[in-house]
């Protein structure tokens, strides 16, 4: 957000200036449980952003080679990482736009059919940082909208597109009733979210880039983005994640992008992240809506 005066840079603001912004949201107390739901030692939060077209569709674009990628989320990956998750026995959280609801809505009853969870990932991929109040507010109600349309499911928690997290978001969030957002980055466990210093009642389920998928393999030959490390590389970094979490006693979050890790040379890459964590003794798959509602029941 821009100064209030033009003509005040931000090295000349008054102390109250910034703080009010630092405090506007703001990272509260850490809800890590001292164990997990049957002693476990570690929870483990697999999440799946279903973009598919919208990524292309956010940008106005039509081109058919990128609404193409979008199409081989739903069309190829998201019955190989079904059908991983479910030879696993592994309960996941997917984030769905409203219009990838609205292209698919069969993919979207499958996975809950599944057991798994749908949350809010908004209507058509928007940048809400960019967005007025009134619109922002509208299109995450009517996501959530379509979204309990389709699966027949209302959704309990949310992950703004692009973790782009407007002033806005969190008072939205809260209003809505949503126990969760999972677009920000202040800790690697649960914790409350204040707003402007006061606890808001949402949780924090935090993401980070290090453990997503799109800055790895991501490709667009028209921006400076290009695959630039190997599948196998990919999943060493998500591992030492995962052993650092099962270290610490906290959670484990990931996140993947169908359209992206769901081909033949990286779904490989969710396969073995799955068995190597299921090697260890004491780990919790969970939703992120399960996980939430324990540590914030449970947290220290």
């Amino acid at each position: 957000m821009k100064s209030k005066n033009p003509e005040m840079e931000p090295w000349q603001w008054p102390e109250d200036r910034w703080r009010g912004i630092v405090n506007r949201v703001r990272a509260g107390r850490s809800l890590r449980p001292r164990e997990w739901p049957g002693g476990a030692r570690c929870a483990v939060a697999l999440s799946f952003d279903s973009d598919h077209e919208t990524t292309e569709l956010r940008e106005a674009g039509e081109s058919a080679g990128r609404l193409s990628q979008g199409q081989y989320g739903n069309r190829r990956a998201m019955p190989r990482i079904l059908d991983i998750l479910n030879s696993h026995d592994v309960k996941a959280s997917f984030f769905v736009p409203a219009v990838t609801a609205l292209l698919y809505p069969d993919e979207q009853r499958q996975v809950v059919a599944a057991g798994h969870e749908i949350g809010i990932h908004g209507w058509i991929h928007e940048r809400n940082s960019v967005l007025p109040l009134e619109f922002e507010r509208d299109l995450q109600m009517r996501c959530a909208d379509v979204l309990e349309r389709v699966s027949g499911v209302r959704p309990l928690g949310i992950r703004t597109p692009s973790w782009d997290f407007s002033p806005n978001t969190l008072a939205i969030t809260r209003e809505m009733g949503l126990i969760y957002d999972s677009s920000l980055m202040a800790d690697d466990d649960c914790y409350e979210l204040l707003m402007d210093g006061e606890n808001s009642g949402v949780v924090e389920l935090p993401v980070e880039w290090i453990r997503d998928d799109a800055v790895y393999f991501n490709m667009n030959r028209f921006a400076a983005l290009r695959p630039y490390t190997p599948p196998s590389d990919v999943f060493e970094i998500f591992k030492k994640e995962f052993d650092g979490a099962y270290r610490e006693g906290g959670v484990f979050q990931l996140t993947m992008h169908p359209h992206i890790s769901g081909h033949r040379s990286r779904i490989w890459v969710l396969e073995e992240l799955i068995r190597y964590i299921r090697s260890q003794s004491g780990v919790w798959f969970a939703t992120h809506a399960e996980i939430v509602r324990y540590a914030k029941a449970h947290g220290a």
